[in-house]
């Protein structure tokens, strides 16, 4: 095929796709959509156990870990689960600036080399306005690739995030060790980055259905995100088998979409929504006039109850596929709170050479 036929093709492809998502955007419309809200979690206070041995396992639970198996049955049931302040403000303002400018250099050296591509971009790599920034987890970011000279850079803003966020006291540390263990596997890095004229998404998982949740992805707003800028849609309770089903019979799926309880994740900066990966979900148009540039900061870890391969391949540096877990995360980000200020430079840049 010919590259100016494969390129007619790929437009066609673009507009079938548009007018999928113009017509399911249609019939979501059927029901009032509601606000993707934090739920009011009281924390249950420990019970004392019974019998040899003292307290159960509950009883001996922090009110961390118990907030933590709260928002886990929130997540099992529902399929996504809001929570508000993950990220403080002055660590989203930094990495949303941080993550800009590493967009520029990836556009200024794809321009050089078409090839390298694929060690900037990730899933979303052709789509207008929107993409999926693969980050490095070095100190310095892309200007650390192949070994170049950071020295001049003080600051590790993505480690300060993650350490606010999975560190000992994170934010998101115990809900995903309770989702995941210590030995889930970290999946995804990148931030989505849409503008102003991105196009609407179809509703979709994230991959083929499996029995167990194998997957558990974070959006992460880096400024607030309103209703024109994009904001993901959530069906609740699409996650099982059985709306799975429905879901890949063509002639239930248009009933399924007028009847689907669905949710708005328009959300402050800060806030985070934690996913399972199999819920049915869409990212909406960033609107072209009364959008703005939207930056979602992107990881998950996945679930190794789950085995073989999962027929999704995340946004993530080829080199950090399979390196880190958990546990991994953990010991690192506690290495650079005691002052190794490029803990992960045992990982590399992430890129196969």
């Amino acid at each position: 095929m010919s590259s100016a036929a494969h390129d007619l093709l790929y437009q066609d492809q673009q507009a079938a796709m548009e007018r999928r998502a113009l017509k399911e955007q249609e019939l979501l419309s059927a029901k009032k959509q509601k606000e993707l809200k934090a739920p009011k979690l009281k924390v249950p206070a420990p019970k004392s156990g019974t019998g040899f041995g003292g307290g159960s396992k509950k009883a001996s639970m922090s009110p961390v870990q118990r907030l933590a198996s709260e928002q886990a049955k929130i997540v099992h049931r529902e399929g996504v689960i809001r929570i508000n302040q993950a990220l403080s403000s002055d660590a989203s303002d930094k990495l949303r600036e941080y993550v800009l400018e590493q967009q520029s250099v990836a556009a200024i050296e794809t321009e050089k080399d078409l090839r390298l591509s694929k060690a900037f971009y990730g899933v979303e790599n052709q789509r207008k306005n929107r993409c999926d920034l693969q980050l490095s987890l070095l100190q310095g970011g892309f200007a650390a690739d192949g070994g170049g000279d950071v020295s001049s850079i003080d600051s590790h803003v993505l480690a300060d995030a993650l350490q606010e966020l999975l560190g000992e006291d994170g934010t998101l540390r115990s809900l995903y060790e309770n989702l995941v263990t210590l030995d889930g596997e970290f999946y995804e890095l990148a931030t989505v980055i849409t503008n102003p004229g991105s196009l609407r998404q179809q509703v979709h998982p994230d991959l083929p259905h499996k029995k167990d949740s194998p997957l558990y992805v974070i959006f992460l707003a880096l400024q607030d995100v309103d209703e024109f800028m994009g904001p993901t849609t959530f069906l609740l309770r699409t996650h099982t088998a059985k709306e799975n089903a429905i879901f890949e019979d063509r002639s239930q799926k248009d009933e399924q979409l007028i009847t689907a309880n669905s949710r708005l994740a328009t959300l402050k900066k800060g806030d985070a929504v934690l996913f399972d990966a199999r819920i049915l979900h869409c990212g909406n148009a960033n609107d072209a006039e009364k959008g703005s540039d939207r930056a979602l900061f992107n990881f998950s870890f996945r679930n190794p109850k789950v085995k073989g391969g999962l027929g999704y391949s995340g946004s993530i540096r080829p080199g950090y596929t399979g390196a880190i877990t958990l546990r991994d995360m953990s010991e690192t980000l506690a290495s650079y709170s005691e002052g190794n200020t490029d803990a992960f430079a045992k990982y590399g840049d992430g890129i196969f050479r």
